[in-house]
């Protein structure tokens, strides 16, 4: 039951990162628009730079929250400890290992 929720919200944080960067790629190219049309305080250019300020970034903000939301739900029910030290210090020290079996010399431990 937990690996099935795991996977549905990893599925389902991946196409809230997908469609975040969409939407974030259409607010660019909006924006992009709005200071080719140009104009002052009423004029068209204005209009949509405001409208995607005050109306389109909070709407994306609250989807790209809810997906941040979904993809850590789903760390939290796959054990993933992607966001911690000791995996890096993991790999580390498999790489030191593989490179003393090839007959390498590895860099010395640093301490914390």
């Amino acid at each position: 039951m937990k690996k099935k929720l795991a996977e549905i919200t990893s599925v389902l944080f991946g196409w809230g990162v997908y469609i975040g960067l969409f939407a974030g790629g259409l607010a660019a190219l909006g924006y992009a628009i709005a200071l080719i049309i140009g104009g002052g305080p009423g004029e068209a250019g204005y209009a949509l730079a405001r409208f995607i300020q005050r109306t389109y970034f909070p709407f994306l903000v609250r989807i790209v929250s809810v997906s941040v939301m979904l993809g850590l739900v789903s760390m939290y029910l796959s054990g993933q400890k992607a966001l911690t030290m000791v995996t890096d210090k993991e790999e580390a020290n498999k790489d030191i290992a593989d490179s003393k079996k090839q007959g390498g010399e590895a860099a010395p431990e640093a301490k914390p």
